[in-house]
């Protein structure tokens, strides 16, 4: 919740602000998708004379195409796009694409001598505070739960685009309420959004019940090459043959790790995917006793305990390994008579 302080920042910057900007991570997910577009909705809802902007590098992934406005998230932004510019779901810079071409925008220092406000809002425990104010919350499973008590805090009305933006937020960073991170708060809140007209039913039929031949082509690659590690760990691997070979986007990759993470006795779930000439990592568990953000802290990544990734420069390379077994190979040939 947000103290008087923090309501009474919030409010001012938006209402003196023309233009705002709402800035999500490259290779969005719904946490992503539905916080940056439920809150473009809420501000178009309740300030008619701003100009309001929605941001990402990359395209939605088709099973969040149902949500309303997605068709407007432009590509690009510039540091004239808009006087107000929230950055969500992003733990660090790095995550957008356009820190590369605007650094300063994430700089708070900078950003206020050229008159700009930024705020940051995010649930991720690892990450840097590179918003003028940040609103950040690693009690909170989703930043979609954020937007809810940021809105509900200066008292504006969510509407029902709005809520089902929001609420497919909570569903997919919660695995559909059966993650441990959905707490009695993830609870409250859906009742709030769909209290609000949020279309549980439209969320579970395009996230859920929409899977293409592709995607499932594409799963079958990451089935495919599943190993076990000494560690206990199921780590697969999907490289940009398998993407073209399967007609796949990255962004199908999304719900494949929770097929290793169903490996009864595996401590971790791991896959490795190229990209753009880079080695994405995403990590999960299921324990208590497994901490998968350490994991990625070793490779400069970070996110919660359970759910993490990191990114590195290269390419995947297959290694096979052998191990020599004593004995008469002759021993372990067995012959049928008869």
């Amino acid at each position: 919740m947000l103290n008087v302080n923090q309501t009474s920042q919030l409010l001012t910057q938006m209402e003196n602000s023309k233009r705002i900007v709402c800035v999500c991570h490259d290779n969005p997910d719904g946490d992503a998708i539905g916080s940056m577009l439920g809150l473009s909705l809420i501000l178009k809802e309740n300030f008619k004379d701003k100009e309001i902007i929605s941001a990402c590098k990359d395209q939605a992934p088709a099973s969040f195409k149902f949500i309303k406005s997605v068709e407007s998230i432009k590509n690009i932004i510039n540091p004239q796009s808009g006087d107000l510019f929230f950055f969500l779901d992003s733990a660090e810079p790095k995550l957008i694409s356009f820190h590369e071409i605007h650094p300063y925008l994430f700089s708070p220092e900078t950003t206020k001598e050229k008159g700009i406000s930024t705020i940051k809002a995010d649930h991720h425990p690892s990450g840097s505070e590179f918003g003028q104010i940040n609103f950040l919350d690693p009690e909170a499973a989703s930043t979609c739960e954020i937007v809810v008590d940021m809105m509900d805090a200066v008292d504006f009305k969510i509407n029902t685009d709005a809520a089902t933006a929001l609420l497919t937020g909570i569903y997919t960073d919660t695995g559909s309420m059966m993650h441990s991170n959905t707490s009695q708060r993830v609870y409250r809140t859906s009742a709030r959004l769909l209290r609000a007209g949020a279309d549980q039913k439209k969320i579970v039929e395009n996230v859920y019940r929409t899977t293409k031949p592709s995607s499932l082509r594409l799963w079958g690659k990451v089935l495919e090459k599943i190993s076990i590690t000494p560690e206990g760990g199921a780590v697969s691997a999907v490289t940009m043959s398998d993407f073209r070979s399967t007609g796949s986007h990255f962004s199908e990759l999304n719900g494949a790790i929770d097929y290793l993470n169903s490996i009864p006795g595996m401590k971790f779930s791991m896959i490795l995917s190229e990209r753009d000439g880079k080695v994405k990592g995403s990590l999960r568990t299921l324990r208590e006793d497994v901490d998968v953000s350490a994991m990625a802290q070793k490779f400069s990544g970070g996110g919660h305990k359970k759910a993490a990734g990191f990114s590195l420069d290269g390419t995947l390379e297959e290694e096979r390994r052998w191990k020599v077994v004593p004995g008469d190979a002759s021993t372990r040939t067995s012959t049928n008579s008869g």
